[in-house]
């Protein structure tokens, strides 16, 4: 398939499409973190797709696919968090980016901007005060051309 950004649509993913969400996901996962056994990725899909159809019909995340003529290229989901405030705000919503994720052979075409692009707006939107995410070295220079950086405050983790 020949692709043509001007005829790129795109739209937000409803309840109906949660299948999309978590298969595209699986994609994702497989190529960061390698093939797991039949039996785990059952469960894990089984999981997904009741994730996300909780938090589609809970608001606790949107999403978005860009594709064209009706063929799915690119994903992009956000997940909302409520922080408490502080003497500023009494309260702050946050978005943590996951599910960027381009079709192999739509990648590198400017498809992911466009996913990006709708998914900051709708945070904009909504209010929603800091985004982070999580990046592969190939997304990183994306990123960074839409602003984003290392945290103000210094990010530490444990994995439990």
């Amino acid at each position: 398939m020949q692709i043509d950004l001007s005829k790129i649509k795109v739209r937000a993913i409803g309840t109906s499409e949660v299948e999309l969400l978590t298969t595209y996901r699986m994609a994702y996962l497989t190529e960061m973190q390698g093939e797991r056994s039949e039996e785990y990725q059952l469960k894990l899909k089984t999981e997904l797709n009741q994730y996300f159809t909780d938090a589609l019909n809970e608001k606790r995340v949107f999403a978005f696919l860009a594709e064209q003529n009706g063929e799915a290229l690119s994903f992009g989901a956000m997940v909302l968090k409520k922080i408490p405030g502080d003497f500023n705000q009494s309260m702050y919503l946050e978005g943590d980016i996951l599910n960027m994720y381009t079709v192999p052979f739509a990648r590198r075409k400017g498809i992911s901007a466009l996913i990006l692009q709708e998914l900051l707006n709708e945070a904009r939107n909504r209010g929603i005060s800091k985004v982070s995410l999580h990046t592969s070295k190939d997304g990183e220079k994306l990123y960074r051309k839409f602003g984003f950086s290392e945290p103000v405050y210094p990010v530490l983790e444990l994995s439990l």
